[in-house]
């Protein structure tokens, strides 16, 4: 098996010199021919800079590869980056999953921070819900890969996720779009910016999104697993002088969902008090799921979101070598959702989870460049977020006695705040010609303040057992994070890099503690990790073909794993160490004139060096031997995408475009315990689109279907099995089509 992934990843660097960083060219306009691939631009590290130049894995996505990979949320990027899993977030509508080369966030819960850092106009956003973004308004996405820090506002150990949205200056006038499909699909969407003088430019812009659900109740035909969001964001841009500039950025989302079902892939059990045993109330679902469920949940609740913020960026030239900028946010976030994690007709794991978070952040950047061999940046950033949140756990199914149901509800009300300050530096510094050094530290001080109170209530004959627990903690911890690289240019064409970066997640308190023993043992630990890379990027000299390949080893410490114990019990483990190793391919090749031809290419060796379980003690009264850690969730060893598109030119009648791609994953474990119900095998999954614009691009009409074999596959899990057994399976979607119709002016 690994003779096979080596001869794959030799096979994938001997075609490196077609191998792009990730962007598909946009098409030529209507009756001209391309010559040479397009320069993609980033700023992987705060200023613009091309993608073949910067030392860092990145990947890079404009407003039309968007919509080539058919993506209308950022979950659309799964299987277009190498070594990334990204995913609706488990059983939730609002929410997203993101694992890069391993490391990411394997419990929802908001006492937990993300592995990978979402930021929208360089603005940090520090929770999984409401980062599930609707991409109606974005000029790129980029997706770097490696611990982040020495140049970003919050540290993180996975990578970071940057959307860019459309500057009103550099945008003047406007589009409007329609976009109908099967399941009841129907999305609008809408641009608009100009100047309002010479100084000031505006740009208002809006999404209303619909589908009717995937998933269909088997006795009542109600849908579940659809979507109802509106989003709109208002940008006012500023530049009264050549050395000033300023942005200031409204936006709210809303969302108004029925509830995210899933699959219960394992018995789920009833837990008899007297006579003592185990029920089975359902077995395990097993085959072809037909998208029929049912839920213990009758009453209409579903799951709301409010997504609110307001930014101000701006930049002083203040002379020809410093630049300041300054990125000011608030933004508030509301949720309630009801969530039936076992996924059945039955009261085992039904919960409302409602958050009221707020967060504020000020960063400050001051970058030097000496116009020649130098530049550096210094940045200070703040943030402080509080994030209340009320919780409601139903399983009136989950206890019997004597044949009687036995009543339970626990209800939970939790604060917590945490605040954030640090300090970085970066100098990138040529210092003989072709030679370039950048190195880069960063300190971090989180400081977390968490009360929580849980409340148990139990029906006869068991109401004595009712009662309160409670606790308060705070902890703060510090970390140093340095980076370092060092970059060759070969030639015009071709530059090779090596790094090291250290990354730092911050600890923080168990938000299961639901009885004295888990109170007691509440905090955790922050994780760490070592990421060495490797790196080579080149082009043609003709610029028709564009590569990048990419070794990497991680050195993760002290991993936060979140395990079921006993009943209601879900300790935090500081339980691993992990060494993480991989190859990245990407590239892109013009065949011809009118053909692109792009690929991406990832492999992974997760392992775990330990993991500390107490629950795998022979001697332990809990001991579980089901449970293993043979494999590291959510990092598949094969990730890859082949895509090809063609041009056809009708002259005076525009272009027709015909494209299509075909993406791999292998085997993907969902869950830290490694349930084998919660895994998924090795999938393929297969993409067709086509598109005409008019000779104008004024107009454009665009049909495509998306997992045109109808491909049924886990994305997602549940694993709660010292509660009634739950272990339950989240789907991607079924195949699907839609034709949308843009008006550009």
């Amino acid at each position: 098996m690994k003779r096979k992934y080596l001869s794959m990843a030799i096979g994938g660097i001997l075609l490196a010199p077609a191998a792009f960083v990730q962007a598909q060219e946009q098409q030529p306009a209507a009756g001209t021919q391309a010559t040479q691939l397009d320069e993609v631009t980033v700023t992987a590290r705060r200023r613009s800079e091309s993608i073949q130049d910067v030392p860092v894995a990145v990947s890079a996505f404009g407003e039309e590869q968007i919509k080539d990979l058919q993506a209308s949320t950022v979950e659309g990027l799964q299987g277009a980056v190498p070594n990334m899993n990204i995913a609706q977030g488990r059983g939730s509508a609002n929410s997203v999953n993101v694992f890069i080369r391993g490391i990411g966030q394997p419990d929802a819960l908001q006492t937990f921070d993300p592995g990978v850092g979402m930021y929208v106009d360089d603005v940090y956003y520090s929770r999984i819900n409401g980062a599930l973004f609707s991409l109606f308004d974005i000029q790129q996405l980029e997706v770097l890969r490696g611990p982040q820090g020495t140049l970003y506002g919050k540290n993180s150990t996975g990578g970071a996720i940057k959307l860019t949205t459309k500057n009103p200056f550099d945008n003047e006038g406007g589009a409007v779009e329609v976009t109908a499909g099967d399941y009841g699909r129907l999305e609008g969407r809408f641009y608009v910016s100009g100047k309002l003088s010479d100084t000031l430019a505006g740009s208002i812009a809006g999404a209303k999104i619909t589908n009717d659900g995937y998933v269909k109740d088997a006795v009542s035909g109600k849908r579940y697993n659809d979507d109802d969001t509106e989003a709109f964001r208002a940008k006012l841009a500023y530049q009264p002088t050549d050395n000033f500039s300023a942005v200031l950025s409204l936006d709210t989302t809303k969302q108004d969902a029925a509830l995210t079902l899933g699959r219960p892939m394992a018995p789920l059990l009833q837990t008899s008090l007297a006579p003592a045993g185990v029920i089975v109330l359902q077995p395990g679902e097993t085959g072809e799921w037909n998208r029929r469920a049912q839920t213990s949940f009758q009453n209409g609740e579903g799951q709301y979101l409010k997504h609110s913020g307001a930014s101000l960026s701006m930049n002083w030239d203040i002379n020809e070598q410093f630049t300041l900028k300054s990125i000011s946010s608030y933004r508030k976030l509301k949720t309630e959702s009801y969530i039936d994690i076992d996924a059945s007709e039955y009261e085992l794991g039904d919960v409302l989870v409602a958050l009221d978070q707020n967060q504020k952040s000020q960063e400050f950047q001051l970058h030097y460049d000496n116009g020649s061999n130098l530049h550096a940046t210094f940045g200070a950033y703040y943030m402080k977020e509080n994030v209340p949140s009320y919780q409601e756990a139903y399983a009136d199914d989950l206890f019997s006695f004597l044949g009687a149901k036995v009543p339970f509800l626990r209800t939970i009300d939790d604060d917590l705040t945490t605040t954030s300050t640090a300090a970085f530096a970066h100098v990138n510094w040529e210092f003989v010609p072709t030679w370039t050094v950048a190195a880069g530290v960063r300190w971090t001080k989180d400081k977390k303040d968490y009360d929580r109170s849980t409340s148990t209530f139990w029906g006869a004959p068991f109401a004595s057992l009712n009662g309160t627990v409670a606790f308060d903690a705070k902890a703060s911890w510090t970390a140093v994070t340095p980076s370092i690289s060092l970059q060759k240019e070969f030639s015009d064409n071709l530059m090779g890099y090596v790094s090291a970066n250290r990354g730092f997640k911050s600890g923080g308190f168990n938000g299961r503690a639901n009885t004295v023993y888990d109170t007691e043992h509440a905090k955790f630990d922050p994780e760490y990790v070592w990421t060495y890379e490797l790196g080579l990027k080149g082009s043609s000299a003709d610029h028709r073909f564009r590569g990048s390949a990419t070794a990497f080893y991680s050195n993760y410490s002290d991993f936060q794993a979140r395990v079921s114990q006993d009943v209601g019990t879900f300790p935090v483990l500081n339980a691993a160490k992990l060494n993480i190793k991989g190859i990245e391919l990407e590239g892109s090749a013009l065949l011809g004139e009118s053909t692109t031809l792009s690929a991406q290419l990832g492999w992974m060796d997760a392992k775990y060096d330990s993991f500390e379980d107490f629950r795998l003690d022979p001697s332990y009264a809990g001991y579980d031997p089901t449970v293993n850690h043979d494999h590291v969730p959510f990092s598949p060893d094969v990730t890859a995408r082949v895509a090809l598109q063609h041009v056809f030119s009708l002259g005076d009648n525009g272009n027709l475009t015909f494209g299509g791609d075909v993406s791999y994953r292998s085997e993907t474990w969902l869950s830290v315990d490694n349930r084998k119900v919660l895994s998924q095998d090795a999938y393929t999954l297969l993409g067709a689109y086509g598109v005409w614009d008019s000779s104008q691009l004024t107009w454009q009409v665009r049909a495509g279907v998306r997992n045109l074999t109808d491909k049924q596959y886990k994305t997602e899990g549940q694993e709660f099995a010292s509660v009634g057994n739950i272990q339950t399976a989240y789907y991607g979607l079924p195949r699907n089509w839609y034709v949308s119709v843009r008006y550009n002016f």
